[in-house]
């Protein structure tokens, strides 16, 4: 079995709405023979295949954690938009969080270095058994993670815990933390 990502140009950030739309409409055209391959499709892991104005990147199942952090970070240097139709995500490449570095890990293999804001919110939307935690992770400084069951844990030095009963405050307190506003530490009750 093989999975996808397709990476292509966008003047602003895009929905995963939209992000989806362009794909299926490119799939339905066919690919480019000939001419001048695009520099990022020659960076870019597995197998490439040209659209107009679009590189698609077919991976094996195996592969694709490896792979798709691969694709993640060559688009995000050429400020390209990147889709992933397996998990219906997009990968735009801003606004970010203030940390440089910052990593988001999920439970079901995605590792993105500084993630954009949007795609934070979308994952979350994500938890399930085959996705069962999300973290924004701040290698030697702190990090924010949740569970299915909306059980935040905040580690800065001490590790505490929270757990909130809703999605929209689950993404609310991801933005706070990315963002360096520490309101989410306040507005909840957390116990070491």
């Amino acid at each position: 079995m093989s999975v996808e990502l397709m990476v292509w140009d966008e003047p602003v950030p895009i929905t995963r709405d939209q992000a989806r739309t362009a794909y299926l409409a490119v799939k339905r055209t066919d690919p480019v023979t000939g001419g001048a391959v695009p520099d990022v499709a020659n960076e870019l892991p597995g197998k490439i295949t040209l659209y107009p104005g679009h590189v698609l990147v077919t991976m094996d199942l195996d592969t694709m954690d490896e792979m798709s952090a691969q694709v993640f970070t060559v688009a995000q240097a050429h400020g390209l938009v990147c889709y992933d139709p397996q998990r219906d995500l997009v990968h735009n490449v801003a606004p970010l969080g203030v940390y440089e570095g910052m990593q988001l890990h999920t439970g079901d293999g995605m590792i993105v270095k500084d993630p954009d804001l949007g795609l934070v919110h979308d994952v979350l939307a994500t938890l399930s058994p085959q996705n069962p935690f999300v973290a924004l992770v701040n290698f030697g400084r702190h990090f924010l993670q949740v569970s299915p069951g909306y059980e935040l844990e905040y580690k800065e030095g001490t590790l505490v815990r929270t757990t909130v009963t809703e999605l929209a405050e689950v993404q609310r307190a991801f933005h706070d933390y990315a963002t360096d506003d520490r309101s989410f530490l306040t507005r909840h009750e957390w116990s070491a």
